[in-house]
């Protein structure tokens, strides 16, 4: 499922290619499925004729301003992506086209429906609604709030991560990945850590998440020590070289170096 470094890669891409295209048509594919308080019709009059004027992402959330007033909300549920494109070459998912001029369009592809498309006024607002904690990368999120918004939770590392109204952006791939890096076992009740451990995971959550934008979020481009591109079943340590253990935490799966992060 796109996570923190996914969207921002997306929101770097809708923010290279589509800002200040004036929107000339909109298309809505499944309506029903993908469209979230707000109508196929509404969605329509806002953005048609307006242009895409900035973005802002929260978490998993990516939104972009129209010239019109009102944000286009974008959420990728496990299997979207942005395709800048010719009108008459859609992808064959698609979910949400805006048609530019000269035969170009910005298309929301996603196979499996699990996205959704909104309309806001206010994206403070939205993220409120929705009982989002503060963004992973955000300046917001200093050490002193890390420590309340996540260390002095009662639950386990992993799932406490992976809280979205704790902290925005995490899902189940970064959360090894950074509990990796931190040497904290998935089942680590946080409030047990020590001071030095605690430093070390908000350092690493920081660190994390910008060396995945920088990698565009695809794991043949992590550093060759990094666990993402090693997670599987037959996947081994690219530490120590041991067998990774598969474990189910909360309800989710889990991938953890027995020798490195132990509980």
């Amino acid at each position: 499922m796109p996570e923190l470094p996914d969207v921002e890669v997306f929101r770097r891409y809708l923010q290279s290619t589509s800002l200040k295209r004036r929107i000339r048509n909109v298309r809505v594919s499944r309506p029903g499925d993908m469209l979230e308080g707000v109508s196929r019709r509404r969605l329509v009059d806002e953005l048609t004729g307006s242009r895409l004027t900035t973005t802002r992402r929260h978490g998993k959330y990516l939104f972009a301003r129209a010239s019109s007033g009102g944000w286009l909300v974008l959420h990728f549920g496990m299997t979207g992506f942005l395709d800048l494109g010719k009108t008459d070459e859609l992808t064959e998912h698609w979910r949400l086209v805006l048609e530019f001029s000269r035969g170009y369009r910005l298309c929301y592809d996603c196979r499996r429906l699990l996205g959704r498309v909104s309309f806001t006024g206010d994206p403070d607002s939205f993220i409120q609604d929705l009982d989002l904690g503060p963004d992973a990368l955000s300046d917001a999120l200093d050490r002193e709030r890390f420590e309340e918004q996540v260390i002095q939770r009662r639950g386990m590392a992993k799932p406490t991560l992976m809280n979205q109204s704790i902290v925005a952006g995490i899902g189940n791939v970064y959360s090894d990945e950074i509990l990796f890096h931190a040497r904290i076992h998935p089942r680590k009740r946080l409030r047990e850590l020590g001071n030095r451990r605690r430093s070390k995971l908000y350092r690493e959550t920081g660190r994390v998440l910008r060396k995945a934008i920088e990698c565009r979020a695809q794991p043949d481009e992590m550093p060759r020590s990094w666990l993402t591109p090693c997670r599987g079943r037959d996947g081994t340590c690219p530490a120590c070289g041991g067998r990774l253990k598969r474990l189910t935490v909360s309800g989710r799966t889990a991938y953890v170096c027995p020798n490195r992060q132990r509980n």
